[in-house]
C-alpha cells in the first residue's frame, strides 16, 4: 500500500512511496497533522542517487518493525533535497548547530510539531549499532520519551538553536579591515596550504572535484600575470589538480563525465554517482585551462564529458537531468568496475597489454576484487614503455575502449533521476558554451541553445523561474540558485552564440533575481523569495560548496549583464553584494572563492569587445578577440541577420553600409572605442591595454 508519495513526481519521493512508513512530503498537511497530533516530525532529507539513502531505507524504512515504530511516534517527512534545497540547507546549518559536525546525506532530524526547529539530528543511522552509531529503532524509542519527558528542556535547546540562525547572516555594507588585494592574497596562500601537492586537489580524502576553488587559483594566476606578476606555483596547483582527476578513477575513461567525489587520495574510487551539476562546472574549468593551451588529456575529459552529458542526459526536447545513481543492481559501482578476465575475453592481446598498462590493471585490484580503471602515468609514457608507434597505439586503445563500452552497455544501468533541475542546466550550458567555444564545436552549443529554450517555454511562467520540471509539470518557484546559474549560463551562451531571444531572457531573469531576492537595505540576495514559506531560517548564502552560492554568482552576473547593456541597476546590486558579504569574506577568504571572483572583476574596469557584422564573417574575429584566457575579458560577436533587438547602449550599425562589412568595438566600463574595421587592428588594440 503507497503512502502520499506516491502522487510527486520526484524520483527520490517515488523510490518510497511504497516503504511501510506513511511518508508525507513537506506541505501544509503533514505540518498541520504534526501540530495537531502534537507528535514530532521525523524529517528525511536525500536525493535518488544518494547510496547512504538507498542503505537506510532498506535497512530501516523497508523495515516493518521499524515503519510501525515511526509511524506511531512521528510525523515522518521525506524532502527531495534536490526540490528543496531550501529546507536542505536550513537543516543542514541546524544540524551543524546542534552536533559540532559537518551534516550530509541522508540528513535525519527531528523537530518540533509547533515551531519546526530541531532538537536532535544526525545524518545516517544503521538498523542495529555500529560505526559508534546508536541503532535507528532503539533512538526513535529514546527520541519519543525524550519528547514526552523533557520536552520543555528541548524546546529551550531548539530556541537556541533559532537565536543563533537569526544572526547568521551578516549585516549589510559594513568597511572591511582588509585591503582587496590582501584578501585575493590571503585566500590563495590558505589555499596552496590546503593543496595536495603530491595528488592534487584541496585536503585529505574524501576528496571533491572543487570547481570554484581551483578556478580561484586559475583567475589568481591570470591576473596577476596581467599585472606583470608571474604566480607559476598557482597554475601548478591548477594543472596538478586536473591532470590527477582527468586521469584518476573519478573520472569514467570509458563513457565520460565525473563521479562525485573519491574516496581516496589519489582519485582513484570515487563515490560513483555522476551530479550534472560538478560535470557543468568542470566543461567550464577544463575549456579555460584548454584556452591557454592544447592538452591531449584535458580536451579528451571535455570531448568525453560533453558526449556523455548529452548521449545519457538529455531529455528528448533539450535540457539535462539530474543525476546518475551510484547504484546499480543493488551494488555500488557494479555498472563501472571490472574482472581481468571479463577484459582479456573482450580484447586481443595488443589491446589487453595497451589496457592493462593504461589503466592499472597490472596492479594489485582496487576495489572489492575488481578494477576500477585509474591511469597511474600519461598516455606518452605508456606508448613509450610498450615501444609502440603512437598513431597505431592510439587507433588499438580506441578499438579496445570501444569494446569495453559496448559490453558495459549490457550491464544493468545505475538508476536515473530524470527530473529537470533549472540551476544545474544553468551550469550545464555554461559548460557546453564554453566547450563548445573553445573546441570549435558548434553541436555543444546548438544543444545548449535547446536547453535554454526548453526551460524558457516549460520552466519560465509570468516572470516566474520554476526550480524543477518532471513528466510535464513544473514545480516549485526558483530559488537564488536557479536564477543566477542560469542567468550565468546564458552569458556564456551569448558569447559562443548570440541570439536576441537568450539576450533578452538574461534580462528577465536579471530583473526578476532584483525583484524576488534582494535585500535592499542591506544588499545581497536571499536564497529564497520574498513572498517563499516562512522557514525556521532565510538564508543568505556566501560561501563555496559543491555549488558556487547563488550571491558569488548573481554578483558576477550581473556586473556582466549590467556592462553589456549599460544597465547601472544590475552594476549596483552587484557591488551592493560584494560590500554586504565583506564582513563573511574576511573571516575565510579562501571559503569564499566565488565572491572573491566577484570582487576581482571589480578591481579590473572589465573589457567587453562587440563585433557587429554579417554571420559569415564573424569567426576570424571572434578568433583574435578570443585567442588567450583573459577572464577580464568578454566577447559579443552579434550578426546583423538576427542580432536586431539590442537593448541598451550597446553600438547599433544599422545603415545600408555598414551592413556589408564587420566591425568590432573595444568599451570598457560603459564607454566604447570608435569603429575597429580589421582584425588585425583588433589584435593590436588587445595588446596595446
Amino acid at each position: 500500500m503507497s503512502n502520499r508519495l506516491a502522487q510527486e513526481t520526484s524520483p527520490y519521493l517515488l523510490q518510497h512511496a511504497d516503504n511501510p512508513v506513511a511518508w508525507h512530503p513537506w506541505d501544509e498537511f503533514a505540518l498541520n497533522l504534526a501540530r495537531t497530533e502534537q507528535k514530532p516530525i521525523l524529517l528525511s532529507i536525500g536525493y535518488s542517487s544518494c547510496h547512504w539513502c538507498h542503505v537506510m531505507a532498506h535497512e530501516s524504512f523497508e523495515d516493518e518493525a521499524t515503519a510501525r515504530v515511526m509511524n506511531a511516534h512521528f510525523v515522518c517527512i521525506k524532502v527531495d533535497r534536490e526540490e528543496r534545497p531550501d529546507l536542505d540547507k536550513v537543516y543542514q546549518v541546524a544540524l551543524q548547530l546542534l552536533t559540532q559536525q559537518t551534516g550530509g546525506w541522508p540528513l535525519t532530524m527531528f523537530l518540533d510539531p509547533d515551531t519546526q526547529l530541531p532538537f536532535f539530528g544526525g545524518t545516517y543511522f544503521p538498523k542495529a549499532p555500529r560505526f559508534q552509531l546508536p541503532g535507528f529503532t532503539d533512538l526513535l524509542l529514546r527520541i519519543n520519551e525524550a519528547f514526552d519527558v523533557r520536552r520543555g528542556d528541548l524546546s529551550e535547546h531548539s530556541a537556541k538553536v533559532s537565536k543563533i540562525l537569526s544572526k547568521l547572516n551578516p549585516g549589510g555594507g559594513q568597511p572591511g579591515n582588509s585591503e582587496d588585494t590582501e584578501l585575493l592574497a590571503e585566500a590563495r596562500a590558505q589555499l596552496a596550504q590546503q593543496h595536495d601537492a603530491q595528488e592534487g586537489g584541496f585536503g585529505n580524502a574524501p576528496k571533491f572535484p572543487m570547481p570554484n576553488t581551483t578556478e580561484r587559483l586559475l583567475r589568481h594566476w591570470a591576473f596577476m600575470n596581467q599585472s606583470g606578476t608571474r604566480d607559476r606555483d598557482a597554475l601548478e596547483m591548477v594543472m596538478r589538480t586536473l591532470t590527477k582527476m582527468a586521469r584518476g578513477g573519478i573520472y569514467d575513461h570509458l563513457g565520460g563525465g565525473f563521479c562525485r567525489y573519491a574516496t581516496d587520495d589519489k582519485w582513484m574510487i570515487p563515490h560513483f554517482e555522476k551530479m550534472l551539476y560538478d560535470n557543468g562546472q568542470l566543461l567550464s574549468l577544463y575549456a579555460d585551462v584548454l584556452a591557454i593551451a592544447p592538452d591531449e588529456l584535458f580536451e579528451q575529459a571535455v570531448v568525453n564529458t560533453a558526449g556523455w552529458m548529452l548521449r545519457e542526459m538529455q531529455h528528448p526536447e533539450g535540457a539535462f537531468y539530474a543525476a546518475l545513481d551510484a547504484d546499480s543492481d543493488g551494488e555500488e559501482g557494479k555498472y563501472y568496475v571490472w574482472r581481468r578476465k571479463e577484459i582479456k575475453k573482450l580484447l586481443n592481446e595488443e589491446e589487453y597489454l595497451i589496457v592493462e598498462t593504461l589503466y592499472g590493471l597490472d596492479k594489485p585490484a582496487n576495489f572489492e576484487g575488481r578494477w576500477n580503471l585509474h591511469r597511474y602515468d600519461s598516455w606518452r609514457s605508456v606508448v613509450a614503455r610498450l615501444s609502440l608507434d603512437r598513431e597505431h597505439a592510439d587507433a588499438s586503445l580506441s578499438k579496445a575502449k570501444a569494446k569495453l563500452l559496448d559490453e558495459r552497455e549490457k550491464r544493468v544501468h545505475p538508476g536515473l533521476d530524470d527530473k529537470i533541475l533549472s540551476s544545474w542546466n544553468g551550469l550545464a550550458i555554461k559548460g557546453l558554451a564554453k566547450a563548445g567555444s573553445v573546441l570549435k564545436n558548434s553541436t555543444w552549443i546548438e544543444q545548449a541553445q535547446r536547453a535554454t529554450d526548453f526551460i524558457r517555454a516549460n520552466m519560465w511562467r509570468d516572470g516566474v523561474l520554476f526550480a524543477t520540471w518532471k513528466a510535464g509539470s513544473a514545480k516549485y518557484p526558483g530559488y537564488l540558485d536557479d536564477y543566477a546559474n542560469l542567468l550565468d549560463g546564458l552569458l556564456a551562451l551569448l558569447a559562443s552564440d548570440w541570439r536576441d531571444s537568450d539576450a533578452q531572457f538574461a534580462i528577465e531573469l536579471g530583473d526578476a533575481a532584483l525583484e524576488h531576492f534582494y535585500d535592499n537595505q542591506n544588499g545581497g540576495f536571499y536564497f529564497t523569495s520574498h513572498t517563499h514559506e516562512a522557514l525556521i531560517h532565510r538564508p543568505k548564502p556566501t560561501t563555496d560548496d559543491a555549488l558556487p552560492p547563488g550571491n558569488g554568482i548573481i554578483a558576477l552576473a550581473l556586473a556582466k549583464l549590467g556592462h553589456l547593456f549599460g544597465e547601472t541597476r544590475y552594476l549596483d546590486a552587484s557591488t551592493n553584494t560584494i560590500r554586504w558579504a565583506r564582513t563573511s569574506i574576511e573571516q575565510y577568504p579562501a571559503g569564499h572563492c566565488t565572491l572573491l571572483t566577484a570582487l576581482e572583476a571589480e578591481l579590473a574596469i572589465p573589457t567587453q569587445i562587440i563585433i557587429r557584422g554579417p554571420q559569415a564573417q564573424l569567426t576570424p574575429w571572434r578568433a583574435v578577440a578570443t585567442a588567450r584566457y583573459t577572464p577580464w575579458r568578454q566577447c559579443y560577436a552579434l550578426p546583423y541577420e538576427t542580432a536586431n533587438v539590442l537593448p541598451g547602449y550597446l553600438p547599433k550599425l544599422v545603415s545600408t553600409q555598414m551592413r556589408q562589412k564587420t566591425v568590432a568595438y573595444l568599451c570598457s566600463g560603459l564607454s566604447c572605442s570608435l569603429p575597429i574595421e580589421s582584425p588585425d587592428a583588433l589584435k593590436q588594440a588587445l595588446a596595446e591595454q
